[in-house]
């Protein structure tokens, strides 16, 4: 399933949510390919902790931090303008970073927490980096998404349930969300050597979900043993970014390594233009981007 064998020599990846489950098994993989490895985290210690890992068992591994909280636009800005400033190239970004909520919550910005991390932080970050993962190119942006999307509907007159609050929805919402974007965004940059796919990874055992409080961790430990490991939930995340068999391949989403249909609302470009335009709107990004073709 996953291309242990691919050579990533000479290419930087930058993953988000990198110092736990389902990122920090695709970090560990793409090191070991050989790719120079950019992991964006919130906690500096978890950060330092995740980078010995890496080079321990990937002797010669080139590591860099960068700190950031994706709740907040203006933290996701300096990490992109922080990012841009070095210079160096971006073949593969890997919008990775989650969260899901019991009860509702607002972001430093005012904006639902799981829609600002889940979606917004992946529609901004991407933006920013745009250009420089077209001057890389062929470069790769990869997102994961979840088959929660199901679960969720795109309620543009109540978009961050603030007249109702149902976790699944909300979560299935904000995953709907990635898959919109991930096409729409193929659709945008046809041509330009940058390809963008999504992908459910499976039930997975990581943290997420750890942050609504004591009652529900163990809950979260329960449900853990009947959920695949975060390293086989990392195999279509390492697959998309590594596999020359999906060189050139963009729009797709991607379940155990091969392409799968989504839910039909998935597929509703109105509603992609439609998010993409709010986006936009909530983000303060210009409309005349380089994402617009």
């Amino acid at each position: 399933m996953t291309p242990v064998s691919a050579d990533l020599s000479g290419k930087t990846c930058l993953i988000t949510g990198a110092t736990s489950g389902i990122g920090k098994a695709t970090a560990l993989a793409l090191a070991r390919m050989g790719a120079t490895l950019v992991l964006v985290c919130r906690d500096r210690n978890r950060g330092e902790q995740t980078r010995a890992a890496i080079r321990a068992q990937s002797a010669g591994a080139e590591v860099d931090l960068m700190l950031a909280d994706l709740a907040s636009q203006q933290e996701i800005r300096r990490l992109a303008g922080e990012f841009l400033t070095t210079g160096r190239p971006l073949h593969v970004l890997v919008n990775n970073a989650g969260v899901v909520n019991t009860s509702r919550s607002v972001t430093v910005d005012g904006i639902e927490t799981v829609f600002a991390v889940n979606h917004l932080a992946y529609f901004l970050l991407t933006h920013l980096l745009l250009d420089r993962l077209q001057q890389s190119a062929p470069a790769r942006i990869i997102s994961v998404a979840s088959d929660a999307h199901k679960f969720g509907a795109m309620n543009f007159d109540d978009l961050q349930a603030e007249r109702r609050y149902r976790t699944m929805r909300v979560y299935g919402q904000s995953k709907l969300a990635n898959i919109l974007f991930t096409y729409e965004l193929a659709r945008r940059l046809q041509g330009t050597g940058v390809t963008v796919n999504c992908l459910h990874p499976g039930a997975v055992a990581t943290g997420l979900g750890t942050n609504n409080g004591a009652w529900a961790k163990p809950i979260i430990k329960l449900l853990g043993l009947f959920f695949r490991s975060p390293e086989r939930g990392a195999a279509t995340s390492i697959y998309l970014a590594s596999s020359p068999e999906v060189e050139g391949t963009s729009g797709k989403y991607f379940v155990d390594c091969r392409p799968r249909r989504s839910s039909p609302a998935s597929y509703d470009e109105a509603s992609a233009k439609r998010l993409w335009e709010i986006s936009e709107r909530m983000t303060a990004t210009p409309p005349a981007s380089p994402c617009s073709g």
